[in-house]
């Protein structure tokens, strides 16, 4: 990277300022509307500068990367950086595991910061950086390595991306307290697609239940391919199997608050000492203990990135006429049905929905298509 092999491009950054989220001065309104007319006439007219231009610069980048991972990929002087991992973001600030074993409190440098792009953060964890360190422990991120495996999700309009450069993701779902939700363990599933991870369910707090009673939900994901391990963080059951699951991969561990994600990475190993909390009894919901998602290495081998329990998940830039795709199940049945493009929700000659009749296809899994068809939150 350090070489001659480079090329200049223009990048678009953020603009200077934005459009207010709201008029200011309400109170001026209070002579009529021929006053409020003329006033926001005089708004609509005024000119700031460049604030609501977009802004671009000019950037030295590697000459040997593709043009779609260019933005996010300035050129460094590898002479005075480091490689690096991001095991934890918070705030302005991440922590970096250079490839010497160093740890580094480091900011983002500010081109990084301004770039215009869709995602809501320009670091994340998991992503592979170059740092210019500072001092003996604080740098600076000079630069971003393409990215892949990743868990997203969708938030306020932007890409939020949970982890990266990840192999794996195991979904949690509690079985007690809070309330299993199969409809939420479907979105992961959908993101766990789109983003090209390996899905592992894991019914936790298995315990507290009786088994026998959820044989039809382990069925249908077993069904799928994907592996199924009830389990209690309590008890250690299925803590060996999911262990085995885990060894030589990078892991990101997924749910709703409550469910015991970091109880049971406590499990897997003992000695680890997440914080936990308990399910609140009045509203049913887990209390967020992990605030922040963290990378964390385990003594047998695997990387794990613990994450804050999310109760909605919105799926990000997933086309509807392409979502029957990220269905494994659906996918056989589709090029039957009588009409190309069948939304498979109303349609006659619709293979699917004669599939779902004849029990070739989940009725709860084919519930959960249509809900991400009618944009449901599944709260």
């Amino acid at each position: 990277m350090g070489g001659d092999n480079k090329r200049k491009i223009r990048i678009e950054l953020r603009k200077n300022r934005q459009n207010p989220t709201r008029e200011r001065d309400l109170t001026r309104y209070y002579g009529g509307e021929e006053d409020a007319e003329q006033d926001t006439y005089v708004r609509q007219e005024r000119v700031s500068g460049k604030g609501n231009l977009t802004r671009h610069r000019t950037v030295t980048v590697e000459a040997d990367k593709p043009a779609e991972d260019l933005p996010a990929l300035p050129a460094v002087d590898v002479s005075h950086c480091l490689p690096g991992r991001i095991l934890r973001v918070q705030g302005l600030y991440s922590t970096v595991l250079t490839e010497d074993g160093r740890i580094f409190r480091c900011v983002v440098r500010k081109l990084l910061r301004d770039l215009s792009i869709d995602e809501r953060n320009v670091v994340v964890v998991g992503d592979r950086v170059w740092i210019r360190p500072a001092t003996a422990n604080e740098g600076s991120i000079e630069r971003v390595e393409p990215r892949h495996g990743l868990l997203t999700r969708g938030a306020k309009g932007k890409e939020h991306i949970i982890a990266a450069n990840v192999d794996q993701v195991v979904i949690v779902a509690s079985l007690a307290e809070p309330v299993l939700k199969p409809h939420l363990v479907d979105r992961y599933l959908v993101s766990a697609e789109k983003g090209q991870l390996r899905p592992i369910v894991c019914f936790n707090k298995a315990d507290l239940v009786d088994l026998v009673n959820y044989q039809w939900l382990i069925g249908m994901y077993s069904q799928l391919g994907i592996p199924v391990i009830p389990t209690s963080a309590r008890t250690g059951m299925g803590i060996d199997r999911l262990k085995d699951l885990l060894r030589g991969r990078e892991t990101v561990f997924a749910g709703q608050s409550g469910v015991g994600k970091s109880s049971l990475l406590n499990a897997i190993q003992p000695g680890l000492q997440l914080k936990v909390r308990d399910v609140s009894e009045a509203t049913q919901k887990g209390r967020h203990t992990t605030t922040t998602a963290e990378l964390i290495h385990l003594d047998f081998g695997a990387w794990v990135v613990d994450t804050p329990g999310i109760r909605q998940f919105a799926l990000w830039e997933i086309p509807l006429e392409e979502l029957d795709g990220y269905f494994p199940e659906l996918r056989p049945f589709v090029a039957l049905c009588q009409f190309p493009g069948c939304s498979h929700t109303h349609e006659h000659g619709c293979a699917v929905k004669e599939a779902v009749r004849l029990r070739q296809i989940p009725m709860q899994r084919y519930e959960t298509y249509l809900g991400l068809r009618r944009g449901e939150t599944f709260e």
